[in-house]
């Protein structure tokens, strides 16, 4: 009788397809609600950096809701610590930026709960606009207006100049995660401003990375995005010099 014998592929162990962090592993904390900012970030990481998310309870936008986001930053920071990352991420630029106190408490806790280095979001946006030269900028983001104001005075006190500022009037995760990423675009197409330097469509909510490319294009300035600049930042800061083609100039420059 004869035996069937089947032939099957030997897996490509080598392949680097599967992700365990070879070179370095980074620690996430972001939004609950959050539904975008983990497939964008791993979009533009090589294949041999690993992500590792956890997440503080964050669905909407009242100042409440924002103050009661780090109230367990400790306990997060300490979860994301157990994977020993090389760099740990607080992902969250409305928070991050509401206060020069409240970010310098972001810091300082996340830091020492989980025994490593911690960027926020807000100094990739700050690191991003020194890097690409940029004092004044157009801002499109997601939000309600007093997330808006707070946004343009973290940015004046940092020396950056806001030609423009909208705010789309978005109060939660959900609706910024299901706007279409045409809207985004549109909008910040709309306030091209000669005396821009830079266009930041902020926000980890939004999907707004497949519009850097072709808003560059037409704007002919550089176009940042808040998952874009921490991607990036993870990445200096880390001292890896890889630059993710497709995602804007701030990645692909030297």
């Amino acid at each position: 009788m004869a035996t069937e014998t089947t032939d099957r592929a030997a897996p490509d162990l080598a392949s680097g397809r599967v992700r365990f962090g070879a070179r370095a592993r980074f620690g996430i904390i972001m939004p609950s609600g959050n539904r975008v900012a983990e497939g964008e970030l791993a979009a533009m990481m090589p294949r041999d950096i690993s992500l590792h998310v956890t997440r503080l309870r964050l669905t909407g936008s009242s100042p409440e809701e924002l103050d009661a986001m780090t109230r367990d930053i400790d306990g997060a920071a300490a979860l994301v610590g157990d994977v020993a990352p090389s760099l740990v991420g607080f992902h969250c630029t409305a928070v991050s930026t509401q206060s020069a106190a409240r970010e310098a408490d972001i810091l300082a806790r996340a830091r020492a709960a989980s025994g490593s280095d911690v960027v926020a979001t807000s100094e990739a946006v700050v690191a991003a606009l020194e890097a690409l030269s940029a004092r004044k900028i157009v801002l499109v983001t997601p939000y309600l207006d007093h997330i808006v104001e707070s946004e343009v005075a973290f940015l004046n006190r940092h020396g950056i100049a806001v030609a423009d500022a909208f705010g789309q009037g978005l109060n939660t995760t959900a609706e910024m995660a299901g706007a279409d990423p045409a809207l985004w675009y549109d909008l910040t197409r709309q306030r091209q401003t000669p005396e821009a330097e830079a266009y930041f469509l902020s926000c980890t909510a939004i999907r707004s990375l497949e519009t850097v490319a072709p808003l560059e294009a037409i704007l002919g300035k550089p176009v940042i995005t808040s998952n874009q600049v921490m991607a990036w930042h993870l990445l200096r800061r880390a001292g890896l010099s890889d630059r993710p083609e497709g995602f804007g100039c701030l990645l692909s420059q030297h």
